[in-house]
């Protein structure tokens, strides 16, 4: 965005001599462009790596960075004309240092249960009437079951959730893990998830106002909130909740699937994981992460000569059931370059075309900063303003005027206010062919 594409531009103006703080040397400016995770502070980064003073820290930033895109051929560029550094941070990608430099997923972990009784919504994690707010976290976060109910005492109903309630349970020294009979239906999974993180999951280091990590337990869980969590880096496992109260403190065992009381190690429940994938999705930081990261070091590996890796969990095939395919499992097998695709089967598909809204545009926003993205790589990026065009608050009013040009700056389509709905022009310009 504008403050990242300011930021990086001041900082690398240092590094090269071009201005001077009395409060940032160059090589706190090296670093500092470091912690910007991609984007603006690539093209600088990559520019370091011909300064033998500054190399090293743009050296041991660059080989922690994902978001590398197509900057990753002048890094290999750069690498193949002999430079040293540039064949340290390919090397680096090659060896997944960035994986295995991060802490493993212990083998034993204490939280203390928020044990939410029945299903969980993801309205009542994230209330359609606060949708306004769902760009800004913390404020959100607020309004988390602020709806009274079996066990949950909001701290003013209909507006504040349970905030007294969470800190007296974080006040008794774990990390708190969600826990419910049936969590994450409904369609908000993404602010739903922002908003349990935001109590229960962990800083991210230089990304204010948003958090990640974290554990649900739910007896069943929502498909779609199920990736989410597992998007943000959290570990969600589906397992019997019913002997589980509010404030039990636990021991849950990743690898045994076990959960233990934590003062007499009383057996309460056993599971699996979903997949084994998850541990290396929650040491990555995430899904996403682990994907794009994944890649990297894939890429790095072919260029060097290499063979694939072996530090990776790699998703197990799903046995052929002999049977055809629907439909939907002929179109993204398609998407992804064979017949179908049967359920259960880990898959990449080409995304051709993508939808937005209105209500969760300026979120989708914050995520497409997180992802560094300069520009779109689906054919048809659309963005619609069909929920708020008729009775738009002030805050839709400002999105209505700022949301179109971040769209359309990055090669995407943006509706005017009543044009319509989302679903009506993707139905026209979607073949079903496609993603």
């Amino acid at each position: 965005d504008e403050a990242a594409y300011v930021k990086a531009g001041f900082l690398a103006a240092i590094t090269q001599g071009e201005a001077q703080s009395p409060l940032v040397s160059k090589e706190k400016a090296a670093e500092l462009l470091g912690t910007m995770q991609g984007g603006y502070n690539i093209e600088p980064l990559i520019r370091l790596l011909d300064d033998p003073s500054l190399a090293p820290i743009a050296t041991a930033a660059l080989s922690h960075t994902l978001l590398m895109f197509d900057a990753f051929y002048d890094v290999e560029e750069k690498a193949k004309a002999g430079n040293e550094f540039a064949q340290q941070v390919l090397q680096s990608w090659a060896n997944a240092d960035w994986f295995l430099q991060k802490p493993a997923l212990a083998e034993k972990i204490t939280l203390t249960v928020f044990k939410v009784s029945g299903e969980t919504n993801t309205d009542d994690l994230s209330p359609a009437p606060d949708a306004w707010s769902r760009p800004d976290i913390p404020l959100h976060a607020l309004a988390m079951l602020k709806n009274a109910r079996e066990g949950i005492e909001p701290d003013q109903a209909g507006t504040v959730g349970p905030i007294t309630q969470i800190e007296a349970l974080k006040a008794l020294g774990h990390q708190l893990v969600y826990v419910g009979d049936v969590v994450g239906t409904g369609s908000s999974r993404k602010s739903a998830t922002n908003s349990v993180l935001w109590f229960m999951g962990d800083d991210i280091p230089y990304v204010p106002n948003k958090r990640a990590g974290g554990y649900v337990l739910g007896g069943k869980i929502a498909p779609i909130f199920f990736n989410t969590m597992e998007d943000a880096g959290a570990l969600p496992i589906e397992v019997d909740v019913s002997q589980l109260a509010m404030g039990d403190v636990i021991d849950v065992y990743p690898f045994k699937g076990e959960v233990r009381r934590h003062d007499s190690d009383e057996l309460v429940a056993t599971f699996k994981l979903k997949t084994d994938v998850l541990i290396d999705e929650v040491r990555a930081g995430g899904r996403i992460p682990l994907i794009i990261g994944r890649g990297l070091t894939d890429r790095a590996r072919q260029s060097l000569g290499l063979p694939a890796s072996d530090v990776f969990r790699r998703p197990a095939p799903v046995a052929d059931s002999g049977k055809g395919y629907t439909l939907a499992q002929k179109m993204v097998g398609k998407a992804c370059g064979v017949e179908g695709i049967r359920p259960g089967t880990y898959c990449e598909p080409k995304m051709t075309t993508v939808g937005s809204q209105d209500t969760t545009g300026p979120m989708t926003r914050d995520e497409l900063k997180d992802l560094a993205c300069l520009g779109f790589s689906a054919d048809l990026t659309m963005q619609s303003f069909c929920h708020t065009s008729a009775y738009p608050k002030p805050i839709d009013v400002n999105t209505h005027h700022t949301l179109p040009d971040f769209i359309m700056n990055r090669g995407g389509v943006s509706l005017r206010p009543g044009d319509g709905v989302i679903h009506s022009w993707l139905n026209r310009m979607l073949l079903p062919d496609t993603v």
